[in-house]
């Protein structure tokens, strides 16, 4: 088989890899060839050797069969067999909590574990606990633990349920932008609409994301499934192939009342679920691939797992809070196909303008407790576009009140057309969301990353050192809870390595280390953290200032520590510096910190009893 550049180049650097990481996530994008990949790994490495493929989804469990069927003796795991594991085959594919059983006979066996959609991985649950466990205690010390995935995030405040802590490393194999250049995978071309009418801002997201039985109910009441099929309508005509589109919904009420919607726009189409009878599934989903069904509408099954070349158009109809969710099903029409020049997303959830376009997002191995209460903004990423200090683009709501009385809400780029004027109705009825949604009142990251690197030398310049570096205790000790965040950013600047990293594993272990350095000082010293709500950056801006929240000795104690380490390193070290502390700076903050700290990469009796 004829490999693609990128998957060509893992095989070739995977000895090195094995040499290096025993547990490792290999991570490309949606559709670029993973499990094509994995084939030709177990091919080359790992020929009538012992392999385990695991998944979580029955539907990834017929794909894989039929992908390493064709070469390979290969058995897949019933929840009634039992017996020793490996007999007359050489490859065991399973759900992860299949019989029991004989997947604790294979484990200790295996040379190779190979986990699909390994963001799902879970070190703290039922189901790949034991199995890491065994793993780990059992498995042969050769044996290789594989992760495949395009998303490596877990959105979980568990401190011992982090993706990091099942795996070694993330080993980037290829991007989104390098695939499209490569006809790999086709442009995604963007049309996002601002429902008005749709309401979020009551309902409860402390479960992480918007809970269906609160977001379905407002979305059929909001216009919703008006703007997505407005818009489907026109993108289908301007098609240079026969439109084929997934439709993603939140549940079944919203799925029906779209799926009616179309029908009567006179479109084939057609619902899958969950619930949908896997042999009926797999019918519908042939049929849509033939072109038979135009529009296929899902509750929860097409993210992933499902591979339709042909799809050209995705509709977003679920608000979500989930960066993986809104990256794993646009991926879906992202495959090249014979004829196919680009693939149209109708995101009618915000999802657009709050996680920004899928070929820009950007993961992370740890969360915490309140990570995903950034994307309650809706515009959330248009907000850091229009404070990028290198690039700053600003985005326009059209408001252009339509033949039906709606307005035309689409978002787009200022100075992308002629005029300013809207590509979908041709009017200029534009607001600047930035101003109008006054995303500029609350400081963010940017803002405060330029009054940092020029605060900090312009105040530590006019220091007296010998009074100041003799006050370290004096400020913790004296500090109340917001001055704490504060000095803590402080301090992880200081005390965080400038070396570049050159994976995302790499980065967290460095900075995971600062982390429980700084916690073990303030254990040392009996300083406490409570846990805060949430992260506030002001505290940081306020500091440089020695403002309203943030007082003198704090803040220029604080300020002394930065401005030592200014004086230290280059500008590219500080700015890897600056980076890592206001990540630390944020998990000491919503995690808190005390004498009862038992974290994976710190616990503090340990740490007491070690001195």
């Amino acid at each position: 088989m004829q490999l693609r550049t990128w998957q060509q180049k893992i095989i070739d650097g995977f000895p090195s890899i094995i040499n290096q990481h025993r547990r490792f996530i290999l991570k490309a994008p949606t559709g670029a060839g993973k499990t094509v990949l994995a084939s030709e790994i177990v091919e080359r490495f790992y020929k009538d050797k012992k392999i385990v493929v695991l998944c979580h989804r029955l539907v990834l469990l017929e794909q894989l069969e039929r992908a390493l069927s064709a070469k390979h003796k290969v058995r897949k795991l019933l929840v009634s067999d039992n017996g020793p594991a490996f007999e007359g085959y050489d490859i065991l594919l399973s759900t992860n909590m299949r019989a029991k059983e004989v997947l604790a006979d294979a484990v200790p066996k295996a040379d190779l574990i190979i986990v699909d959609e390994a963001h799902r991985v879970s070190p703290n649950g039922t189901g790949y606990k034991r199995i890491i466990d065994d793993f780990e205690k059992h498995g042969k010390r050769e044996a290789q633990f594989m992760g495949l995935t395009a998303s490596p995030e877990r959105r979980t405040g568990d401190q011992r349920d982090q993706l990091h802590l099942a795996f070694d490393a993330i080993i980037d194999c290829a991007n989104i932008e390098n695939l499209i250049e490569e006809g790999v995978l086709v442009q995604p071309v963007y049309r996002p609409h601002f429902v008005h009418d749709l309401e979020l801002g009551d309902i409860d997201i402390s479960s992480g994301d918007f809970p269906v039985a609160k977001l379905a109910p407002a979305i059929i009441k909001s216009s919703m499934i008006d703007y997505a099929i407005w818009s489907y309508n026109e993108e289908r005509e301007k098609l240079s192939t026969p439109p084929i589109s997934a439709w993603f919904c939140a549940d079944i009420s919203v799925a029906e009342a779209t799926l009616e919607s179309i029908r009567t726009c006179g479109i084939e189409a057609a619902i899958v679920t969950a619930s949908t009878p896997i042999n009926e599934r797999m019918k519908l989903l042939a049929r849509h691939e033939a072109g038979e069904i135009e529009a296929m509408v899902s509750v929860g099954v097409l993210a992933e797992g499902w591979d339709n070349p042909y799809c050209n158009i995705i509709v977003h109809l679920r608000p979500t809070l989930s960066k993986v969710l809104w990256g794993q099903s646009v991926g879906r029409g992202l495959r090249s196909a014979p004829g196919k020049e680009k693939c149209v997303v109708i995101d009618v959830s915000s999802n657009w303008s709050t996680f920004g376009p899928v070929e820009k997002l950007e993961w992370s191995l740890w969360s915490h407790r309140r990570s995903y209460m950034q994307f309650m903004n809706r515009f959330n990423w248009i907000g850091q576009q229009q404070d990028d200090e290198e690039t700053p683009e600003t985005y326009l709501l059209c408001k252009n009140e339509l033949t039906n009385g709606t307005r035309c809400s689409h978002i787009y780029k200022k100075d992308a057309y002629q005029d300013d004027t809207c590509p979908v109705c041709g009017t200029y009825a534009a607001i600047d969301i930035y101003k109008e949604q006054k995303l500029d009142n609350t400081l963010n990251e940017n803002g405060l990353h330029r009054l940092f690197f020029d605060r900090v030398p312009r105040v530590f310049d006019e220091m007296d050192l010998s009074v100041w570096n003799s006050l370290g205790g004096t400020a913790w000790k004296s500090a109340n809870v917001k001055e704490q965040v504060f000095l803590a950013f402080c301090l992880a600047f200081q005390e965080v390595s400038s070396e570049p990293t050159q994976t995302e594993s790499d980065y967290w272990d460095v900075a995971l280390a600062a982390e429980a350095r700084i916690r073990g000082y303030l254990v040392e010293n009996k300083i406490q953290i409570v846990k805060q709500p949430d992260f506030d950056l002001a505290l940081v801006a306020d500091g440089m200032f020695a403002g309203k929240e943030i007082r003198t000795l704090q803040a220029h104690y604080g300020i002394s520590l930065c401005g030592t380490v200014f004086q230290t390193h280059t500008r590219d070290e500080n700015e890897r510096k600056y980076q890592k502390a206001i990540r630390i700076a944020e998990r000491l903050a919503v995690i808190g910190c005390s004498s009862k700290d038992n974290l994976p990469y710190f616990n503090a009796a340990e740490h007491m009893a070690s001195r």
